[in-house]
């Protein structure tokens, strides 16, 4: 079976709901055990659920990425016994804002979770995958790691690093067999997209998401499986010649809009 995750361990930040949710069980429906690390323990043990009835392995913790010693325990109960190949760094916040909103408790905010978040979940997994003379990691990056947005200046600050610390981490440990690369994603159709269209446009959530969905250039939004498929050709073995990459899935925002 091409893409196959056989004997792999996988573990996945935020995989209790959108983008990282369809990770998981991509993930897992390709033979990866999967271990969830979410700060929502409802919402990653449903996943383990929708896991465990395909008859595939999977494990939900509590985590709060921005706490290294939360994240180090967590990785360390993995490890203890196994090994780590994958680590999808997935778990990530939002902010809509110019830089004249942005408070800095919200630039706090951000960091500890999108940066502070990657860079502890990293740290944590990077010794068993030396260990091992192999491990993929990727990083969920962002159109706006490469590209300006309009009103999301912390975010992009924050997605900005990300796309820089893939580059750090590839060039670091390519000698120790260890790949890493990101994908920057448009805008996904995810339940974190239907709340904010509630929130901040009722009445018109219909006409909101229309206007949304044609900032892409291909005319809609992605969807979170669309996202998952790349993630599991890079984390597979036939994408072993792949380090230190950046790959926009977006509809065609980056390359398409304003030619």
């Amino acid at each position: 079976m091409k893409f196959s995750l056989k004997n792999k361990v996988a573990v996945v930040t935020g995989g209790g709901s959108g983008i990282g949710k369809a990770i998981s069980l991509t993930f897992a429906k390709q033979g990866a055990e999967v271990h969830i690390l979410d700060f929502n323990l409802e919402g990653a043990e449903e996943t383990v659920k929708e896991i465990e009835a395909l008859g595939e392995k999977a494990k939900a913790h509590k985590c709060d990425v921005s706490n290294q010693v939360n994240v180090e325990s967590i990785i360390h109960s993995i490890t203890e016994n196994g090994k780590i190949d994958i680590l999808i760094n997935n778990a990530g916040i939002a902010h809509v804002g110019n830089i004249e909103a942005v408070e800095e408790d919200d630039l706090d905010r951000l960091y500890n979770v999108n940066v502070k978040g990657v860079y502890n979940s990293i740290k944590a997994c990077i010794p068993s995958m030396k260990k091992n003379g192999s491990g993929v990691i990727l990083n969920l990056a962002s159109i706006a790691s490469s590209v300006g947005i309009n009103n999301r200046f912390a975010y992009s600050m924050s997605k900005g690093a990300v796309l820089t610390m893939t580059y750090s981490i590839a060039k670091d440990y390519v000698a120790d067999g260890i790949r890493c690369n990101c994908i920057s994603p448009g805008r996904v159709h995810t339940p974190f997209v239907d709340g904010f269209i509630n929130k901040n446009y009722p009445g018109k959530e219909a006409e909101m998401f229309e206007k949304l969905s044609k900032t892409q250039p291909i005319g809609r939004m992605g969807q979170p499986q669309e996202m998952a498929d790349l993630a599991l050709y890079l984390c597979s073995d036939e994408a072993g010649f792949i380090t230190g990459s950046n790959y926009a899935i977006d509809g065609g925002f980056i390359t398409l809009n304003g030619n």
